[in-house]
């Protein structure tokens, strides 16, 4: 007889996210995505003017705030036909590739590496060994017998006093832990300089945009990051050399710990590989734009049907028809009133909420579709676009990621281990790693732009009367994100945000169409009902922020945890 497992919620930050799956001779046989929080913004930005959006739809996240904001001043650029100065652009290049490098090390280590990871296995290994497993697989000047041993105590006074903090409520000692004490006493070490690297990415980030979270150097028409190479209080070159310095040290961590461990993990859970596929349709936009037209990318944008790599077609440029043509969300399963699948131009937001039905609507998130069908998106998505294309520094990174897993795990293996819960872990350490390169890239291409004598920054939008319809896309760390605006007599008339964890938590649509978390989940083992790790492996990979996705709690609605099996 099947069991009935709740998560609620699943996320360790940001929005509430509930799973509901039924389990079956030790797997997964049915699931359920709810995101259990309504968003209202679309609502809020109704008549106000196009060149406020941006701060407003910064506050959807306080972790993908810089995101949002770019997605929003490029919707209402698309649809006056703006171009940009190259400044800007680039600027807004380290913007979008800083905050990446801070969220990737957030994501893999504080929120996801404890479902891999038994902290408390740490306290039986030896700290020489573990230097020796470290030194192993990179050179990391942190990889010393002192350092882990430090560490060890450090952990065994935590487990001491009974006040685990960030280590609380895990599932030590569980079945699927699979980790020897050494490796586990490496990642928490390693988890522990992630807090001072990704520190690192947010100062750079705060010099860059003027604050963080919640960037204020945006604009519709550029930036508002003036440059003068003779002031202080502007842009000039100290403050770009510190960002140089900045974004070298965490990319250093990012290569050889950050990549190092996912290759370890993914190479002792050799046997996880299988697991974790789901919609094997994917998606990912271009970014990281190298013209004002934004037209060249320096990461390819496309989709994958099917998962087949040969099926690739490309996305170019904010303005390709591809993309904006074939977007719908369906709200056949979701809390709105209705029962349409409408392009988000045309969409409206009218909640209407009843309670959770396994055959009727269960969720606030609506059900992205591209040409009717779910699509995956994130780093795996973009990964494999661009492995697809021959894009030159994804099959590098890639395939370097995959050489150093064959090592460890002994056995060969391809791109097609990537469509798994282990492969997204894989794919966002290689973005991560690119990214810092990038962001290198760009920085000396400002550098060499404004060497020129360019100061330009900003070139002011005009509003014409009439109706003007945008769209704003940008691949955000947790995948392509877009924001849909229709402008009437330079107001806003309607605006919708279709997000990644829209696309990838959304529900079942009206042809019953499973959504990527849901997909993801199917035929996964569960060793023990009672604590279900295994969902949470898979879902963590996604690296879920549902209050992208919806938002607005009831505030009687407030549980701190809830798993319960039936």
């Amino acid at each position: 007889m099947a069991q009935r497992i709740t998560i609620d919620p699943i996320t360790r930050i940001e929005g509430h996210l509930r799973i509901d799956v039924e389990v079956d001779g030790g797997k997964v046989t049915k699931a359920w995505s709810s995101g259990q929080m309504f968003r209202g913004l679309e609502t809020i930005l109704q008549g106000r003017d196009p060149r406020d959006a941006w701060l407003f739809v910064q506050r959807i996240c306080g972790v993908c705030t810089t995101v949002h904001a770019l997605a929003s001043v490029r919707s209402v650029e698309n649809a006056l036909g703006l171009e940009i100065p190259l400044n800007a652009q680039l600027i807004r290049n380290l913007v979008q590739s800083i905050h990446c490098l801070h969220d990737h090390i957030v994501h893999f280590y504080a929120l996801s590496a404890l479902d891999w990871v038994d902290v408390v296995s740490a306290l039986d290994a030896d700290p020489v060994k573990t230097a020796a497993l470290a030194d192993s697989l990179s050179n990391w000047p942190g990889n010393s017998p002192n350092r882990f041993a430090a560490v060890k105590d450090k952990v065994k006074a935590l487990v001491a006093s009974g006040q685990l903090g960030p280590f609380a409520n895990a599932y030590w000692g569980h079945a699927a832990m699979a980790l020897p004490p050494e490796a586990n006493l490496m990642a928490v070490s390693h988890y522990l300089e992630a807090l001072d690297y990704q520190r690192k990415a947010t100062q750079a980030l705060a010099i860059i945009g003027g604050k963080n979270p919640h960037v204020q150097n945006l604009s519709v028409g550029g930036v508002t990051t003036a440059i003068n190479l003779d002031n202080d209080s502007t842009l000039n070159m100290h403050r770009l050399y510190q960002i140089k310095r900045l974004v070298e040290e965490v990319g250093g961590f990012i290569k050889n710990v950050y990549m190092v461990d996912v290759a370890a993990v993914g190479a002792l859970y050799k046997d996880w590989l299988p697991y974790g596929a789901g919609v094997t349709n994917y998606m990912a936009a271009p970014d990281m734009f190298l013209d004002a037209k934004a037209t060249i990318s320096d990461l390819p944008g496309g989709t994958i049907m099917g998962g087949d790599l040969k099926s690739v077609k490309p996305i170019v440029g904010l303005n390709d028809s591809y993309f904006k043509e074939n977007v719908q969300e369906s709200i056949a399963r979701a809390w709105y009133n209705g029962d349409w699948a409408k392009h988000p131009w045309e969409e409206d937001t009218d909640p209407k909420y009843t309670d959770f039905q396994d055959e009727g609507r269960y969720t606030w998130l609506k059900a992205p579709r591209f040409q009717g069908k779910p699509m995956q998106v994130g780093p795996l998505a973009q990964m494999l676009v661009g492995y697809a294309q021959g894009h030159e520094m994804t099959v590098k990174s890639v395939d370097s990621l995959l050489a150093l897993v064959s090592t460890v795990a002994g056995v060969n293996v391809g791109p097609e281990v990537l469509h798994s819960t282990i492969g997204r872990h894989a794919a966002r350490a290689v973005r991560a790693g690119m990214m810092a390169d990038l962001a290198l890239k760009h920085w000396g291409l400002l550098v060499d732009n404004i060497g020129k004598g360019d100061l330009e920054i900003f070139n002011p939008p005009v509003f014409p009367k009439g109706e003007q319809k945008g769209v704003g896309y940008h691949e955000a760390p947790r995948g392509i994100l877009s924001h849909w605006i229709v402008i009437q007599d330079g107001k806003i008339k309607n605006y919708q945000c279709v997000v990644p964890s829209t696309w990838n938590a959304g529900p079942r649509d009206a042809e019953g169409q499973l959504g990527p978390y849901e997909a993801s989940l199917m035929d996964n083992p569960i060793a023990d009902p009672e604590r279900p790790l295994e969902v949470l492996r898979t879902i963590h990979s996604f690296d879920p922020c549902i209050a992208c996705a919806v938002h607005m709690l009831d505030p009687e609605g407030k549980e701190v945890m809830k798993v319960k099996a039936l």
